[in-house]
Parts: C-alpha cells; structure tokens; sequence
C-alpha cells in the first residue's frame, strides 16, 4: 500500500495505491485500496499501518484529513478476509477512532505504527506528532482498535525536531541476525524509534531500550538520540516503514524515494517518485549502535552474467575503465585496501570534513577520495562518483566518510546536484567495502555491510543505455588502491498492470 495521487504527479488528492509482489521485486499493481469518499478523509487517505491479529485477520489503522482538515485516526478491513489480494477494504462506520488529544495542533497527529502487544494483553500504538518544537511519539493502548486510552507520557520525545511523521517502533535481536516480530521483548532485544523529521525530510533512528511498564524508550547513547544522530539514508529516502516478514524471520524496511528535479519535468514525464528496493534491517553486532540495512535476498534472482576485477591496482590520480558491455542496469559489490605503510606514514590532520561541504570528488587529500564512478559516459562529462574517504585526525585516529557526489551527475541544468552522505565506522581488521545497486537513474549505495547508506535520484543525459560505464578512481594523494570486484548485469524487475476483467 502506498501513497498515490490518481490525478497528477504532484502532491495532492491522495489515496491508497495497491500492489502485490510474491518476492518483494516483480509487482502485480492493484485496483485503489481506499479513496477519500468520508468526511473524515476527504482531503487525503494518507499513511497508515497493518496489524495482523492472533486470529489471522488484518486490522488497518490510518490517518484521515477530514473535510475541515483535522487530522484523525481511522479503521478499515478487508471486506473479504479469504480474499488472497485483499483488493476491498471496508471502513469502519464510527470513524474516527482517535482525535487530536488535548494539546496537540489539529494538523499535527498523524501515521499510526504497526500495534504490539503489552503484558497485560493490550495492543499499543504510536503516533507522530509535535508539542512546540518537540517532536513526540504519542502511545495509546487499546483492546478492541476501536476505544483508546492515551498514555500520560510519550514514548519518546527530542526537542528542537519538529514533527514527527511515519514514526517506526520495533524490536531487533542482540544475538541473532533475524528480525523479530514487532511484539517481542525481552533481555536479548534492543529496540529501535524511527522518525521521518517533516522539517528535513529525512528519517532518523536510534537504539535504545523499552520500558514497557512506563510505556517509555530511552536512547543508549543521548549523543545519538532521533535527529542528532544517525539516519537510516544519507541521501533521498524518506517516509519509510519497516514490516516483519514472519515467512523469512526477517524485518524487510521499504522507503519512499522522491524527485530531485523540478516539479515541471515531473508534470511532463507525468510521474513522480519510486518506491527503494526493499531492505533487510537488524542491529550490527559489531558497533552495537547502528543498523545493518541490505538488499533483500531476492533482487539477486535479477543477476545476469557477471564480470570480476581482481586485485586492480588504482594509482593516485587515476581513473581505470572497466570493461563492461552495458552499465546502467548492475549489482557491483567491491572492497578495497590501501597501502598499509602510506596510512601509518601519512601527516596527522586537524581537517573538519564533511561529504556535503566538501568539494566531492575533486577534493583530494592524503588518503582519499576513492571508489567507483557510474553512470559516468567517456569523457567524464557526466558521472556520479560513490567513494570513501578518510581523514587521519590530531591523534592519529583514521575516520572514514562515504559519500556520493552528484555535482556532475547530469547536464540538466533543472536538477539538484547535492553530495550525500556521513561517517562510516571501518572496525580493526575490516576492509573498505560497498555495494551499489545502479538502475538508470537511481543509484542504491550500501557501505560496510549496510552501516550507512545513500539513496541517488540522478538524471543522465549523455550516460544513458549503451554510452554509461563504470570506472574506478582514486584521487588520494599518498597511496595505492587495491580493488577487487564482481559486478553484475541486471534483468528488470516485472511490473504488471492489473487486468481490466471487472
């Protein structure tokens, strides 16, 4: 289910799209799931969240712009619960369910979480919302999803954040890789608060433990709390879910990816906005304060014919080609080593880097940057390098940064070329690796086994179909690059329109 408007490709008379996918990558799409047809949604069907009940029916919570443009809470469900697609849904007759509380604006109290289950046998919610310039996590508990009782303190709350939407509540496991249902707790499970920030529009998130007595979430670590910390994407993804997949044991995270041109060019191709390939999300055991995020397995049943580079050795200031017979469609996993002896030689820095104030690419220093160019055509004219660097500090620490320059990412001159990006923790003994999922425009990139990653919308003119490669690149000043990769041609992923038979 997924935010449409049926009418433009702008921001408007929304509702919900449907489609359905048996692997998450080849998609049937479906009739409409709900249209704004009730006074409680007439000006938008807008984000809501699924809860599967012990039973195996389905519950619907979502939010409604009411025809004054107050923001409710609503619920539906299936109209036919055997029906496999669950392509009618039924809205409850006594909607609303909830209200704005006392307290909180009328335009601020939306995107009701997936429900868990209490101790005491209750589902609780949550809901964005902001008090002030707080943004807050409200938390109501029911019984029944049609009465609520408002809980007296919020789950959690950052001050200076702004509203908070799509807010994300889950539970991930200490010891195993696998996802755990949204209801599990217990002394092996940390848990994890979402919010994708309205001011910024990007999605933060931090670990921290659930007191679920007092109904309250406290961050491991106050430096890295929502909005101060980490972000599940450095680039342009927002407005994600997570669900958790109980047929794979796996919790599988979807993001919205939205435009980076202008509003004009999306009324003229008359479309806008992609929905990211779906990930894998679970706690890295290794820092202990991030989140691992990865390509679901399946988009590897798109792989084609693969061509592997071994050991290439990049000099500084080089860019080497790679021979490849079509690169706009690919999977390319890669790692790389530097000089061991350049590292321990190379001066101590008191530089402040950042990958969005940088110069990108071009800026060049002792040990980096260094990665990949794609999407790139043979002058060079256009290209998006995705690449690391590392800035060796004042006390001979080595701290890494990932990044993707989009400054010349096209020729178009109604497109925005910012550089993404952050630190990455490289631990003792690890390698600098990446993954990038590459598909004409769009460019997925995952570091270190999914610690950070980036999310590009770009617009190529020249590297398009036959005339985009790959190349590698190394603008470090003091050291070699080894490079070792394997890259794969892609298929497309299948999406189908529903059949016109009703």
């Amino acid at each position: 289910f997924y935010q449409y408007n049926p009418n433009a490709a702008v921001w408007g008379d929304i509702v919900w799209g449907h489609a359905v996918s048996r692997d998450l990558i080849h998609w049937l799409h479906l009739p409409l799931a709900m249209v704004a047809n009730q006074w409680y949604d007439q000006n938008g069907v807008w984000t809501g969240s699924a809860t599967i009940l012990p039973d195996g029916n389905i519950i619907m919570l979502y939010t409604g712009s009411t025809n004054e443009s107050v923001q409710v809470q609503n619920l539906a469900y299936p109209a036919d619960a055997n029906d496999p697609l669950l392509l009618e849904w039924t809205k409850y007759s006594g909607n609303p369910v909830l209200v704005p509380p006392p307290g909180i604006d009328i335009k601020d109290f939306r995107d009701p979480t997936t429900a868990w289950h209490t101790s005491e046998g209750k589902w609780r919610i949550s809901i964005g919302s902001k008090v002030g310039k707080t943004g807050v996590a409200l938390i109501y508990d029911t019984e029944d999803f049609i009465n609520y009782q408002l809980k007296s303190e919020a789950l959690h709350g950052v001050p200076g954040t702004g509203m908070w939407e799509c807010v994300d509540f889950y539970p991930v496991s200490k010891k195993y890789q696998h996802g755990l249902d949204t209801s599990d707790n217990g002394p092996d499970v940390k848990h994890v608060v979402k919010a994708s920030l309205d001011d910024d529009r990007h999605d933060y998130y931090a670990i921290g433990t659930y007191d679920e007595l007092n109904s309250k979430w406290t961050p491991d670590n106050p430096d890295i709390d929502v909005d101060i910390g980490l972000r599940y994407d450095y680039g342009i993804f927002y407005a994600s879910k997570t669900f958790y997949d109980h047929h794979k044991g796996r919790r599988v995270c979807g993001g919205w990816i939205g435009e980076s041109d202008s509003e004009l060019a999306d009324v003229k191709k008359g479309w806008a906005c992609l929905q990211a390939i779906p990930r894998t999300v679970s706690l890295d055991k290794k820092t202990g304060s991030n989140l691992l995020q990865w390509p679901v397995e399946e988009v590897e049943n798109l792989r084609l014919r693969a061509r592997e580079f071994k050991k290439v050795e990049v000099e500084p200031g080089s860019v080497v080609p790679l021979d490849l017979d079509a690169a706009t469609q690919l999977d390319i996993v890669a790692e790389f080593e530097l000089d061991k002896d350049a590292l321990m030689k190379t001066a101590e820095s008191t530089e402040e880097f950042s990958c969005k104030t940088s110069r990108g690419a071009a800026h060049r220093s002792a040990l980096g940057p260094f990665g990949l160019l794609v999407l790139a055509d043979d002058s060079l004219a256009e290209q998006t390098p995705v690449y690391f660097y590392i800035n060796k500090g004042s006390n001979g620490t080595f701290k890494t940064f990932f990044c993707t320059d989009q400054s010349r990412s096209s020729a178009a001159n109604d497109v925005n070329k910012q550089i993404y990006g952050n630190f990455v923790p490289v631990l003792e003994g690890e390698k600098f690796t990446l993954r990038i999922l590459v598909d004409h425009s769009i460019i997925e990139s995952f570091a270190q086994g999914g610690r950070t990653t980036i999310t590009s919308r770009v617009y190529p003119t020249r590297a398009i179909y036959g005339s985009a490669k790959v190349f590698l690149f190394n603008n470090a000043i003091e050291t070699n690059v080894t490079a070792s990769l394997k890259i794969w041609q892609m298929n497309s992923a299948f999406i189908r329109p529903y059949p016109n038979i009703r």
